[in-house]
């Protein structure tokens, strides 16, 4: 098993750049911005042989009593409560503060295996600076950098020590499973994503509040249902341009947009009670362009009464035409109602993504088509389409071969589509049916 550390501190201390230093990774946004992390963030760095899982939490107030701060103390509990070893994150520069004694009580009295981290003291060699902080009755101070990754390497050999020593008589690694799907869930603000992944997994994993991007950052959590590994992604809620004015902001959208590029299959939440706006065709038309697999899901369903229900139903339909090919679902996050068919259409979207298509196949449905229905002449040109074979997958390619075939119609290439989609049962994913015309090698020398 991968040892858990869990970095804790109040906000701003630089929990998240000391976290990007120990994964050699940029994945959790850093700004001079004091609560900017405040769900778990998990990510896996390596030191020598051993491999280990760093958990991010966001600045710890042990005596929140509401509001988002509360939340946060929360996931932080839960990160203490899940870690091998708490790296205890406090300002060298700024001194001890009476907020760092509440937390030293909170973690001396867990009885955790707790190692002290003065970040941001360069220049500290001596140590006169950072002796206050032995009030805190957690042993030794370890003084780093963690922007400049000064004396990182000491503190990790203390930390790890016995697993470093472990890791020398036994050499037996985890295995890296590769076939993980990776689900980004994806929506405006505010429309559930973080409670629907709270309900999949059976606790209070991402900080879910009734305030509009409380979720910054793109965070992945591991799941696994019925043998099969997934990697759930919530992202930030994406708003319209001229309504982002933070910085931060800025940062987690790029994370959402990110996220989603990299995703199999994006979960689009609908936030029922508001029905299909402009931002959600915004989105959708992104997911399509990036060519991921997509379920569509409309939340909050249990909340409005049936007349309201039919007419989202409806404005899906007109504004949301392009998604035909996606499974549509009702469900209601906070209720647990209707989740269980998502996994199937999750599940079918994502083999439908990756499906392998032969060229005789292909090539025999094609001219079937053209049998059926040959494409419209343009002036003195017919297109000609000769045979068809794959040309990629997620989304899958559809490359058409022949001669005149620019002058093939968008109307045609809809109707070649849906003869495609029927026959391999492609639901869920985009599919891109490209011409390409054959020329005559030997054109130019006839001129000539």
């Amino acid at each position: 098993m991968k040892p858990v550390l869990a970095l804790v501190g109040r906000p701003n201390v630089g929990k998240s750049t000391l976290f990007n230093r120990l994964t050699r990774s940029r994945d959790a946004i850093v700004a001079d911005y004091a609560g900017l992390t405040r769900d778990r963030h998990y990510g896996s760095g390596h030191h020598g042989k051993v491999e280990f899982i760093v958990v991010d939490t966001g600045g710890f107030e042990p005596d929140a009593a509401e509001g988002v701060v509360r939340e946060m103390g929360k996931q932080t509990r839960q990160a203490v409560a899940e870690a091998d070893v708490v790296l205890f994150v406090v300002d060298a520069r700024d001194g001890l503060s009476a907020q760092d004694h509440d937390i030293g009580t909170f973690l001396r009295r867990l009885g955790k295996t707790c190692v002290l981290v003065a970040n941001k003291a360069e220049g500290m060699t001596d140590g006169t600076r950072l002796a206050e902080f032995f009030e805190l009755g957690l042993g030794e101070v370890h003084p780093v950098s963690a922007s400049h990754g000064q004396g990182l390497r000491p503190l990790l050999d203390q930390v790890l020590g016995p697993y470093l020593a472990a890791a020398e008589t036994d050499d037996t690694t985890e295995d890296k499973d590769g076939s993980a799907i990776k689900l980004a869930v994806a929506g405006r603000p505010n429309v559930g994503k973080s409670t629907l992944i709270n309900t999949w997994l059976g606790e209070e994993r991402l900080v879910a509040f009734d305030q509009p991007g409380t979720t910054r950052d793109a965070i992945v959590v591991p799941f696994e249902r019925h043998g099969q590994k997934f990697e759930l992604i919530d992202t930030a809620g994406l708003r319209r341009r001229g309504k982002v004015f933070e910085a931060i902001e800025k940062f987690s959208v790029v994370k959402t947009l990110q996220a989603i590029e990299s995703a199999n299959v994006v979960l689009l939440l609908i936030d029922a009670t508001q029905g299909v706006t402009d931002q959600d065709a915004h989105i959708a038309g992104y997911i399509l362009e990036s060519g991921r697999a997509v379920v569509l899901a409309i939340n909050k369903w249990d909340a409005i009464d049936e007349y309201q229900r039919e007419l989202v139903k409806r404005s899906v339909e007109t504004r949301l035409p392009f998604l035909k090919f996606a499974s549509l679902h009702l469900v209601s996050a906070r209720k647990r109602q209707g989740l269980g068919p998502l996994w199937s259409s999750i599940a079918q979207a994502h083999k439908a993504a990756n499906c392998k298509m032969s060229t005789p196949v292909l090539t025999r449905l094609l001219l079937e088509a053209v049998q059926f229905q040959s494409p419209k002449r343009a002036g003195m040109f017919r297109p000609k389409l000769r045979y068809a074979h794959q040309g990629g997958m997620n989304p899958p390619v559809i490359v058409v071969h022949g001669n005149s075939l620019e002058h093939v119609t968008d109307a045609y290439k809809r109707f070649l589509e849906g003869r495609f989609r029927k026959e391999f049962n492609l639901v869920g994913t985009p599919l891109r049916v490209e011409m390409k015309t054959s020329h005559n090698p030997y054109a130019e020398r006839e001129k000539a």
